[in-house]
């Protein structure tokens, strides 16, 4: 690949970076742009000529990704005739239950009806189609699949889709993303290791003095001593884990099994990086609930001595430092989620040799061989999780050898399948054959590319008009 072009709905202060070949067009719009908004056809139009311009001629495959991303490159692929990749990164439409008959509830916030629209008509559009897991695309026995989902499904008032995509369709592939190997790599490599970092780690993670980055500036429902936590016991390892802050990522749950757990608090302390940790800082009603369970859970089960929670960390080197400093305590990776789409924090932990611990509901259950490269946890149900936790740190006492065998083995998985050269080598392989397909059965699609250009302009951009422009702050 010779030149990489990114087109985004957000412009960029210093577009052009031509020394890595890569060139951001921003559409020339001011300040933040919502989701799936500016889609009209001048945009279109002024984007698709100054990638060509930019190029000296057509690009060969556009990518897109996530809904708005997808739909973007649904129509400069049409306008352009290129090769169209499509990268969901998560469709919302399964992480809500019932989601799609009760749109109407959830319009106002989400605007799921534009969403689950612009999702179909990208799906459809797209030649091939990237998933990092199976279960992306067919779920389990349990559970549906994101794709899935669309086969068939009904916005009641609005359309119902009896059809909605093909999960058999060869056009979707399985290939999962790795992590950044300069700056996950694993804590045995003693010679690569930012120990000039080590300072403000320490301090993160022990120092009694609160600050911006591990304490509540205000909150009624805490007095001062439960801010933050503490860890009064330096000689434990450390169970950890770093997510948003959200319902569904289910940190507090994972505070929760840790406070009920006596056997478990004197085994390990517990150490969480999510979201903030002020209340007044944050403009999401869920992560603010979120916020006030935590610390209800931080003062009735008496965490403080056992337990830190660090606000959201933006420096990735540091992170990554951070992961293997956790492993030089012997601790743990717990992914507690209700439902991971792939789990990238499961890749960055397994990569920096911690073992880990994760949902088996979704992604993970895919990246981890249980018992082998790592462990799998039912966050419904939390005592069996606890006890699997409990049942490691147990096992390393009795013999020390067991946390480098899990550590070793989650190695061994990430370097055989979850590398950024595996995938990148594999995307190009299958940019070459869908573009030979495209060419070859351009006559058998064009149908569908007809009635998909009439529910877009009869459809979508009716509900388009209902998502309103994000202002600046």
């Amino acid at each position: 690949m010779d030149r990489l072009t990114m087109t985004n709905n957000l412009p960029l202060n210093g577009s052009h970076f031509n020394g890595n070949h890569i060139w951001r067009d921003g559409w020339g719009v001011k300040g933040w742009v919502s989701k799936l908004s500016d889609l009209k056809g001048q945009n279109l139009k002024d984007a698709s000529s100054e990638i060509a311009a930019e190029l000296q001629g057509i690009p060969d495959l556009i990518i897109g990704n996530y809904s708005d991303g997808n739909l973007v490159a649904s129509l400069l692929a049409y306008k352009l005739g290129i090769t169209q990749c499509n990268i969901a990164h998560a469709l919302e439409k399964t992480k809500y239950p019932e989601s799609d008959i009760y749109w109407k509830n959830y319009e106002d916030k989400y605007h799921f009806s534009c969403q689950f629209t612009a999702d179909l008509i990208a799906m459809n559009n797209a030649d091939f189609i990237i998933t990092s897991t199976y279960q992306e695309i067919a779920g389990s026995k349990n559970t549906v699949g994101q794709y899935e989902s669309h086969t068939a499904f009904t916005l009641p008032g609005l359309y119902r889709a009896v059809h909605g995509i093909d999960v058999f369709d060869p056009k979707f592939n399985i290939v999962s993303p790795g992590a950044d190997m300069a700056i996950y790599f694993p804590y045995s490599e003693h010679e690569k290791r930012l120990t000039s970092l080590h300072g403000s780690i320490e301090k993160l993670l022990y120092d009694p003095e609160q600050n911006e980055e591990h304490m509540l500036l205000s909150s009624p429902l805490c007095p001062p001593s439960y801010f933050s936590g503490r860890l009064d016991d330096r000689m434990k390892p450390i169970i950890f884990s770093m997510a948003r802050l959200d319902k569904v990522k289910n940190i507090t749950g994972l505070v929760e099994w840790f406070g009920q757990s006596n056997e478990l608090r004197k085994l390990a302390n517990l150490v969480v990086v999510a979201g903030y940790n002020d209340v007044k800082k944050s403009n999401d009603r869920e992560e603010v609930k979120e916020i006030e369970k935590m610390h209800e859970l931080m003062k009735k089960y008496d965490l403080d001595g056992q337990f830190r929670w660090i606000s959201a960390q933006m420096n990735r080197a540091r992170n990554g430092e951070l992961y293997r400093y956790i492993a030089d305590t012997r601790g743990i990776f717990v992914q507690p989620a209700f439902y991971e789409a792939f789990g990238l924090t499961v890749i960055e932990a397994m990569t920096c040799g911690l073992p880990t611990f994760a949902t088996c509901h979704g992604g993970p259950a895919e990246i981890i061989e249980h018992s082998v490269s790592g462990f799998h946890i039912d966050p419904y149900h939390p005592n069996e999780a606890a006890k699997l936790m409990i049942d490691f740190f147990r096992r390393c006492v009795e013999d020390p050898g067991y946390w480098t065998k899990i550590s070793e083995a989650g190695l061994t998985r990430i370097h055989e399948r979850y590398t950024w050269k595996i995938y990148s080598e594999r995307l190009m392989t299958l940019a070459g054959v869908y573009g030979f397909w495209k060419y070859v059965s351009k006559l058998e699609r064009r149908e569908t590319r007809r009635y998909l250009e009439m529910f877009y302009i009869l459809k979508f951009r009716d509900l388009v008009t209902t998502v309103p422009l994000a202002t600046d702050d």
